[in-house]
């Protein structure tokens, strides 16, 4: 192999480049929302409060769908596509139960009368969750079309990147909601 061609493996594809912008991006703007959290938590009318449970029963839906895309990954570059179709729509169903109960924690938020009317320290907390959100139905929707990728008759080479792009998005969500998740249980 020339050193050329060597060179030109170890690049980094500009697609993956250009994912890794925008997970530095992300990470900017929540480290500038949980930043603001923790100056704004001093404030005297800031009002200490509890997670739903079933943001715990979300966190380990997000979780078990970071072993099924890991290994819908394997089993792509293995090239056993039933199995790999398996676990995309595994990951599918997955996100979309991770989205259902936050939705179903903040419906019992709002009967206890957590709005974000009530309070700022509410108000962070609709933010912070609620753009975490925003970025897993991005990934859902990411995921459906990659998934449906994974029928077509027309290629029969199927190209590794998008699979490994979303695979690389996922986890990072998957780690983010941990982050946050722990981030609010521990700094009130």
């Amino acid at each position: 192999m020339s050193t050329v061609a060597m060179e030109q493996r170890k690049r980094i594809h500009p697609h993956k480049f250009t994912l890794w912008v925008g997970i530095g991006s992300i990470l900017m703007m929540f480290a500038g929302l949980t930043s603001a959290y923790i100056v704004k938590r001093n404030q005297a009318n800031w009002v200490t409060f509890d997670l739903p449970l079933l943001f715990w029963y979300s966190t380990v839906a997000i979780i078990i769908s970071s072993a099924t895309i890991y290994l819908a990954l394997k089993a792509f570059r293995q090239g056993e596509m039933a199995k790999y179709r398996r676990l995309m729509g595994a990951t599918i169903l997955l996100g979309v139960l991770f989205i259902i109960l936050q939705i179903l924690g903040f419906q019992q938020l709002w009967a206890k009368g957590v709005t974000m009317q009530s309070n700022v320290s509410y108000s962070f907390l609709y933010v912070i969750v609620g753009l975490h959100g925003i970025h897993v139905i991005g990934g859902i929707i990411a995921l459906v079309m990659i998934f449906a990728r994974g029928f077509s008759k027309k290629k029969r080479s199927y190209d590794p990147v998008p699979v490994e792009m979303m695979n690389t998005y996922w986890h990072f969500v998957d780690l983010l909601w941990i982050y946050l998740l722990v981030f609010l249980l521990m700094i009130r």
